[in-house]
């Protein structure tokens, strides 16, 4: 707006202030027309404000006075209506032709010079509208919400909303005083979206929509396809700058899909941005994350970093599982540029950014998604369908195509507009199933009578589907905890066309038989070993994940048991058995420097615990960890494949010892883990290949905070049969300990 006085244009009279305007000369509204425009509740604003016969009407409530500048600079005064309607003649105003003419309006403090909203014509073109009819993805990802634009040789803001059931949509913002009066939308009846564009609405402004339901209420909306917000708790979006980042991460946008398949080295650290460090209150989150976390994450050997979500919420504790901008990132952590050269930065350091993305839930905040338009329009209507009991949060209708088209939007939006590497789709499982944590009668069978969410397999069908066409070198990860076949399965074989699943009973499993005494272990060697009956069932995800160190269940270190150095002790074995078994490798923060409470989101991680070497040893293991199982193809190459893995010794529940061999069909590599506080001397393993045996990898190194047991890095093989091989190898196990073993020729 501009802020000059308004004595400074136009000719003035005696007090400073423009002549009054004459009476007007366009034709009266009707009385009920008028109440309407004047309440906020004309639905059809287009019809009555704007140019129409050599007229023009304008509604600026508080203005003082309001003229019509023409091409030429000609100034027609309109006429002061009453209430904030002014109108008048103005033949240099044609309907469809906003660069004829301008308004100078005279606000209180200020004057203001400016296109008039009411002059453009229809913005969003019919392919556009059929295709959110429809619910194409990309006509939702290109025409709606708030976007800088040009329209008619114009600079303003373009906006566009589904709302297919209200009565009346307004733009209201710090352009125009949060009044819903003042800027009405029009509607596109085809496909229920509302639309205006704004002239001078700049990058910077917070707006919502001001949404009139059926009854007259209305409800002030933040954009569901806002690329940017407010602070928390402020809750309004902020128009997003339309200039596109500078990436410099050509090579690595190249590469990247060789570091996705199934025979690459995947690591994962998983991240929570707000507490992996300590950042001031004014400072930008990603700015410093970007300076450390990326060379932190490259230095420990992992291939990527996962961000728990990082789109908009309102609640902090929720960790971002509870988001409503599932465009924008939260702008607790700085501006949308600023994570865009976070992701850069990651990617100088050979470092992929995977995003957890949220389509199972969301909250109920009343400027979110709920009762949108006055109806249930994202969710479900019954709250057996739309209501979920485990958070207390609402469903999505993945039965409409415009919400599906909505999520889908949002998928392809942060891995195209961020060149962010995946995601990783939360909760899968409570969107598979109708009954998912619902007692009988509380909810509502599917079409065929089954517990199935056939809407949302669907729905998981074409997400995967459209990544792998408009973005065939990301990987989808779905977090799913039941036994549903074919999660990464083609959807041409009847999947649901996922890269990879979270391995929860592994995690589970594994992590209850450490909790055990050791003495008892044996009793409970099954759980161990178990993960290896349906290992390749699927492509699977190891995860050691943020919900595992939460809600009073202690963090990996406090789950083992005995005394502090044991503790380590079977941490560290614990870490060696994973990074051996099949499947890609996940850990949440922390558990590389074996943090002993549980994660805080509201505290930093507690990096001075690297001043105690046994601590500083687990970090030293992670990162040798990750490095060995990035150099040796024979740890990662068959991961998906039962030629990779070869069990030796399975059934010694006594001893707790398991062994068990990885190739990649040339290489070979031993790993053997002692689960017991008892160190085995001469412990005699069966190999399938004679001569030497490089020790490459001791959990019980005194690098790593142990005690230094094991077999001086070699073993030799003896010609003494063992475990259906031909020749042996008699190891020194130290206890609580995992080691790696390496064949080096004859």
């Amino acid at each position: 707006m501009n802020r000059r006085h308004a004595s400074s244009r136009g000719a003035a009279g005696a007090n400073g202030r423009p002549p009054p305007a004459a009476p007007s000369l366009t034709p009266p509204l009707d009385a009920a027309q008028r109440t309407a425009l004047v309440a906020g509740l004309h639905g059809d604003p287009f019809a009555v404000l704007g140019p129409h016969d050599g007229h023009v009407r304008v509604l600026a409530p508080g203005a003082r006075s309001v003229t019509v500048i023409g091409a030429d600079e000609a100034r027609h005064p309109l006429a002061d209506d009453g209430d904030g309607l002014f109108s008048g003649p103005a033949d240099c105003a044609r309907a469809g032709e906003p660069a004829s003419y301008r308004l100078e309006i005279e606000w209180p403090q200020a004057l203001q010079r400016t296109a008039d909203p009411y002059a453009f014509g229809p913005l969003l073109p019919a392919d556009a509208l059929r295709g959110l009819a429809a619910g194409d993805w990309r006509a939702a990802l290109d025409w709606l919400g708030a976007r800088p634009a040009t329209v008619d040789g114009v600079a303003g803001l373009r906006c566009a909303v589904w709302a297919p059931n209200a009565r009346r949509v307004a733009l209201v913002g710090d352009f125009n005083s949060w009044d819903p009066r003042r800027h009405g939308m029009r509607l596109r009846h085809e496909a229920g979206v509302w639309e205006l564009f704004v002239p001078d609405v700049a990058a910077g402004s917070a707006y919502k929509f001001a949404v009139t339901d059926a009854t007259g209420a209305i409800r002030f909306k933040a954009d569901p396809h806002a690329r940017r917000a407010e602070l928390p708790p402020a809750t309004a979006s902020v128009v997003d700058d339309a200039a596109p980042y500078p990436w410099t991460d050509g090579d690595w946008m190249r590469g990247r899909g060789n570091r996705h398949g199934a025979d690459a080295p995947i690591a994962i650290y998983e991240v929570h941005a707000g507490s992996w460090l300590a950042t001031g209150d004014d400072a930008c989150a990603w700015r410093q994350l970007a300076d450390k976390l990326p060379a932190y994450a490259a230095s420990m050997g992992f291939s990527h970093i996962e961000l728990m979500p990082i789109m908009e919420h309102p609640f902090g504790g929720s960790w971002g599982y509870q988001p409503l901008g599932l465009f924008a990132p939260s702008a607790r952590f700085g501006p949308p540029a600023a994570f865009a050269h976070f992701v850069d930065r990651c990617h100088a350091a050979g470092v992929g950014v995977i995003l957890d993305w949220v389509p199972a839930h969301f909250p109920d905040d009343a400027h979110g998604l709920a009762r949108f338009d006055g109806t249930a329009l994202y969710e479900y209507d019954d709250p057996r369908e739309g209501y979920h009991p485990d958070w207390h949060t609402l469903v999505y209708n993945l039965g409409r195509t415009e919400v599906r088209g909505f999520m889908i939007a949002s998928a392809l939006h942060w891995l195209q507009r961020f060149h962010v590497d995946g995601l990783r789709v939360d909760a899968v499982a409570s969107m598979l199933y109708r009954d998912y944590s619902r007692r009988p009668g509380e909810w509502i069978p599917n079409r065929h009578g089954g517990r199935e969410n056939l809407e949302a397999v669907d729905f998981l069908r074409a997400l995967n589907q459209a990544v792998r066409h408009e973005v065939p070198d990301a990987i989808m990860v779905a977090e799913e905890s039941t036994a549903w076949p074919g999660v990464t399965a083609p959807v041409a074989d009847g999947g649901l066309g996922f890269h990879y699943k979270w391995n929860m009973g592994w995690m589970h499993d594994t992590l209850r038989y450490l909790r055990e005494d050791p003495v008892h272990r044996k009793h409970h060697h099954g759980e161990l070993t178990f993960s290896m009956v349906y290992a390749y069932a699927e492509r699977y995800v190891l995860p050691l994940s943020h919900d595992e160190v939460v809600h009073g269940k202690g963090s990996l270190l406090n789950k083992m048991p005995g005394d502090a150095a044991a503790r380590l002790a079977n941490l560290r074995a614990y870490l060696g058995y994973m990074w051996a078994h099949p499947g890609k490798k996940l850990l949440f923060m922390g558990g590389e420097i074996a943090q002993p409470d549980e994660w805080n989101h509201d505290a930093p991680l507690d990096w001075n615990l690297l001043d105690d070497p046994p601590r500083r040893g687990v970090q030293r293991l992670v990162g040798d960890l990750n490095r060995l199982y990035r150099d040796q193809p024979a740890l990662h190459a068959l991961d998906a494949d039962p030629a990779g893995f070869a069990w030796v010794v399975l059934d010694d529940a006594d001893n707790s010892v398991v062994a068990f061999l990885r190739t990649d069909g040339a290489a070979q590599m031993l790993a053997i883990s002692n689960f017991t506080p008892v160190a085995r001397d001469g412990y005699r393993v069966g190999v399938p290949l004679p001569g030497r045996w490089a020790e490459v990898l001791n959990t019980d190194a005194g690098a790593y905070g142990g005690a230094g047991g094991g077999n001086l890095g070699l073993a030799r093989t003896a010609p003494e049969p063992a475990h259906g091989h031909a020749q042996s190898l008699a190891l020194t196990l130290p206890a609580l300990s995992t080691l790696y073993f390496r064949h080096e020729g004859e």
